[in-house]
């Protein structure tokens, strides 16, 4: 059901009430060792974590944190949903539990969501790894270009959206993955902003399986998900 909207007026700077009609919404699963930090750098915000299944303290990281914590089936599609409906803000903005925001998004986002215009648009953020190495930066410059040329952002930068246009679209779809790349098409270009404010993931993953490995693993999923492949085999190729 579609809430009430209160309108502000712009100002320069971002006053708190600008924002509480805003709720972030956080899918975790296992995600203790970057929540914290994630948490940090939203806090006083109206929180709603989604776990799907934790082992480990995800779930008391985030209550300590003062989120909300509501359970889902494990998969993206299925806890970003579960966690709109949970939402109490006209604005959603989902996150990744490990993306941290970096300096300068309250204004950023204060400017978005008090222009009426963008009532009808979604923002999304600039990607960037927790990795100072020329492979990290050759990567966030790659992730640049195709967001900007082919409107494809991923989920790890984030999307803030008017609830009205999210549910006019028809909300995360229940996808172990490609959930973001499934909502951003349905979007479509002409309907994202990309905000000026670093959107920082871990590099944990690049890392771990090589920077050229991982590059061209997303590449081959993005390409058989828009070839229409089966989304079990997707899943097998991205290593979820």
């Amino acid at each position: 059901m579609a809430r009430p909207v209160t309108d502000n007026p712009m100002t320069s700077a971002p006053e708190p009430d600008a924002l509480k009609n805003l709720t972030i919404v956080l899918p975790v699963l296992n995600a203790g060792a970057t929540l914290g930090a994630t948490l940090a750098a939203v806090a006083e915000s109206d929180v709603v974590v989604v776990d799907g299944g934790s082992q480990d303290d995800s779930t008391t990281i985030a209550a300590n944190a003062g989120a909300r914590v509501v359970t889902a089936p494990r998969g993206r599609g299925q806890q970003l949903a579960a966690g709109a409906e949970a939402a109490s803000g006209v604005w959603l903005w989902f996150l990744h539990g490990d993306t941290r925001l970096g300096s300068g998004w309250r204004e950023a986002v204060h400017s978005f969501v008090t222009d009426p215009a963008h009532r009808t648009k979604a923002a999304v953020f600039r990607f960037q790894l927790d990795d100072g190495r020329w492979r990290a930066r050759l990567m966030a410059w790659g992730v640049a270009r195709r967001g900007r040329l082919f409107g494809l952002p991923y989920g790890d930068q984030g999307l803030l959206i008017h609830r009205d246009l999210y549910e006019t679209v028809g909300g995360f779809k229940p996808l172990p993955l490609m959930e973001d790349v499934d909502l951003v098409r349905r979007l479509g270009r002409s309907r994202l902003v990309f905000l000026p404010v670093d959107a920082v993931t871990s590099a944990a993953r690049y890392r771990r399986d090589g920077y050229v490995f991982r590059a061209a693993r997303n590449l081959t999923c993005l390409a058989l998900y828009l070839m229409g492949a089966n989304v079990g085999l997707i899943r097998r190729v991205y290593g979820a």
